[in-house]
């Protein structure tokens, strides 16, 4: 049952994108803020099916920033992304650039800022948006990032990868860490969706100008503690 639970929400949840998206594009059209507007409308409509089809409820903990700073977070599935830029104004992620070429999310995420990048040359695709933001073509926000570069399952481990360190050092902005452990509920691969409650929790800010390799280590040591922490507060085995 809980299986076709979350098919049926699934399904309605892609209906939803293609939906919103036709609705909110003149404005998008116009001006980012109506892309905002939508991605935003979206992750707000994917919580509450997701609580009423499937049973799972989103808790945000900590305090989301507003200012102007990087976010640099544990990645365990979609629905980690959704929370995170929910729980912010302005959120902007660095994106595979083959994602920009995915119908709908692909455009409706270069609208909000979002940074497309090769990889080896995603030094030059910062500079520009740095570029862009001092001259007044593009708004500034919450660059977010996924240190360890892809989904990675509870309990498995995977190095952060040093190209944050250096997006930190280039930045010369605040880096809030997230930790989360959506991934028991909603996995990687596979269509069950699990009840409970999924925690994205906000962790202290680490400020600018702190030595790249220091960042690193206070970062990645940071971030699994507080993920392994909720993951033994929802009874998470790490065998399993």
């Amino acid at each position: 049952m809980q299986w076709l639970r979350s098919l049926l929400f699934i399904g309605q949840m892609y209906l939803a994108m293609a939906v919103l998206a036709v609705i909110y594009l003149p404005w998008a059209l116009f001006s980012p803020a109506g892309a905002h507007a939508a991605c935003h409308a979206y992750c707000r409509w994917v919580f509450w099916t997701l609580g009423w089809m499937v049973g799972l409820r989103v808790e945000i903990r900590g305090t989301p920033p507003t200012d102007e700073v990087m976010i640099a977070a544990k990645h365990q599935s979609f629905l980690d992304i959704m929370a995170i830029y929910n729980a912010v104004p302005r959120g902007k992620f660095i994106m595979k650039r083959l994602l920009m070429f995915a119908p709908i999310l692909g455009q409706y995420a270069l609208r909000i800022g979002c940074v497309p990048v090769n990889r080896g040359k995603r030094g030059a695709a910062i500079k520009k948006m740095l570029e862009d933001v001092e001259k007044g073509h593009q708004e500034g926000g919450q660059l977010i990032i996924y240190p360890q570069g892809t989904r990675v399952a509870p309990g498995v481990s995977r190095p952060y990868k040093v190209g944050t360190g250096a997006l930190y050092e280039q930045l010369g902005q605040p880096c809030v860490p997230v930790a989360t452990n959506v991934g028991v509920f909603w996995p990687r691969h596979g269509i069950t969706r699990k009840p409970g409650v999924a925690v994205v929790e906000f962790l202290p800010r680490i400020e600018a100008g702190i030595d790249k390799e220091a960042f690193m280590a206070r970062l990645e040591a940071e971030v699994e503690a507080a993920s392994d922490a909720l993951l033994d507060e929802v009874g998470f085995r790490r065998d399993e």
